[in-house]
């Protein structure tokens, strides 16, 4: 499997530049792209509805019929069906002492290691949903991957036959993911009307009321952003499942490149997608000690942008801190 090395689709960063002629959202989307490796890899799309985006999917298709001479067939269709993806809100403000910022001799430049602070978490926090939120148990965000890939089957014409299982059980297990972003099969969204990624507002000086009653001046900032995630075709998605953590510390583990190997094959096709492998620390850890063991030639190191990433068979591997050791096992 071949891999798009450049982003022939538009990121946060892309669309950011086309939105914002002062450069402030576009420096946001860029800081929030070194921090989050799906942030960098994801193409965003603007929603065809105002809370979020209606996808068409098909769900048979035609299989043609024989026939002999001087018979008929009956004629056929495809079907399809209305999905519906929401996009969530995320926002939160920032507060500093105006007196404190000011003594620093500059007060802009003390607020900016503030931002910094709250791009990084709001970051962090949009990879943990992104991975396993979910719109049942909490209505105020979307469903994220994990909800969708969560049970395993053997059924090809089955979302779930694109869980596999890596052999562990109990809840110290974690997972792979390889996504194929497109515009076609897996994209992030924003509001329609709006504007993508996250948005930050210098609100100015203003008078904070504190609990007692007593009163102080402040810079306030607000930041906002809404996203969410569309699987138009849920067969360009894969999770390894069921990897079990303990025995990968104890150098007993699954053999991984076995399972990725298995997860390319479940990909119908290539070359029109962005794909992307993502893991935690540890697995990329006991995938690189491979790779310098030189136990296994499909995994490499290569220089891509300038970076030395870590691929197999072409596919970037990407880590993902949000993805946890702790899952229980998928069946």
């Amino acid at each position: 499997m071949s891999t798009i090395l450049s982003n022939e689709w538009p990121t946060l960063a892309t669309l950011a530049r086309r939105m914002d002629s002062k450069g402030a959202i576009a420096n946001i989307a860029e800081v929030l792209e070194k921090m989050n490796p799906m942030v960098e890899d994801m193409p965003f799309m603007e929603g065809n509805l105002p809370t979020g985006h209606k996808s068409v999917q098909r769900i048979t298709l035609p299989a043609g019929q024989y026939r002999a001479y001087n018979e008929g067939v009956n004629a056929e269709k495809s079907e399809t069906e209305d999905i519906t993806d929401n996009c969530a809100m995320m926002e939160s403000y920032a507060e500093v002492d105006m007196a404190l910022a000011d003594l620093s001799g500059n007060a802009k430049s003390f607020r900016y290691t503030e931002d910094l602070a709250f791009m990084e978490g709001m970051s962090n926090t949009f990879s943990d949903n992104m991975i396993y939120a979910n719109y049942a148990a909490s209505p105020k965000k979307f469903n994220g991957f994990t909800v969708r890939y969560n049970s395993i089957s053997t059924d090809q014409e089955n979302r779930d036959f694109n869980v596999i299982d890596g052999g562990g059980s109990g809840s110290d297990n974690t997972s792979i993911w390889l996504v194929n972003w497109s515009p076609q099969y897996c994209f992030g969204i924003f509001p329609k009307g709006s504007k993508a990624g996250m948005q930050m507002k210098d609100l100015g000086q203003k008078t904070k009321v504190m609990d007692d009653g007593s009163q102080m001046e402040i810079y306030r900032s607000h930041y906002k952003w809404d996203h969410g995630l569309v699987i138009r075709d849920w067969r360009y998605v894969v999770r390894i499942a069921n990897i079990d953590y303990s025995d990968l510390a104890g150098g007993s583990a699954a053999n991984l490149v076995n399972l990725l190997i298995d997860a390319q094959e479940r990909i119908p096709t290539t070359g029109l997608s962005r794909p992307v492998l993502y893991c935690n620390r540890q697995i990329l850890s006991y995938l690189r000690k491979q790779i310098i063991a030189k136990s296994n030639v499909n995994l490499t190191f290569e220089n891509v942008a300038g970076k030395r990433v870590t691929m197999f068979d072409g596919i970037p591997i990407r880590r993902c801190d949000s993805i946890m050791n702790t899952e229980s096992t998928v069946s």
